[in-house]
């Protein structure tokens, strides 16, 4: 697996929000890169995870019980912030009318 410098990983974690109950087993196994907020849920550390934690990682992927968690290749993890947005549903409206 390519690092990115001096242990780190290409690899980050990233969560399904939706999908997440709030169990919280992730941050008990990965507290280096998992915080909890006042209901539970994940607060991820962005970038790389070293790859002394991968295998913490895997096992909270694995252990999740919603499998609201997975490893993805860390420029995933983050939305860019310049990157293209989808048009709104009412710029797409209006477009649709004109071709009538």
């Amino acid at each position: 697996m390519a690092g990115r410098g001096w242990g780190m990983s290409d690899r980050a974690v990233a969560v399904d929000r939706i999908r997440c109950d709030g169990y919280g087993s992730c941050a008990e196994l990965l507290p280096e890169m998992i915080a909890l907020d006042d209901w539970g849920y994940p607060i991820l550390r962005p970038g790389g995870i070293p790859e002394a934690l991968l295998p913490h990682a895997r096992m909270a992927v694995d252990t999740c019980p919603v499998l609201a968690l997975r490893l993805v290749e860390a420029p995933r993890a983050t939305i860019a912030q310049d990157a293209p947005r989808a048009p709104s549903p009412s710029t797409t409206r209006r477009s649709a009318r004109g071709r009538r």
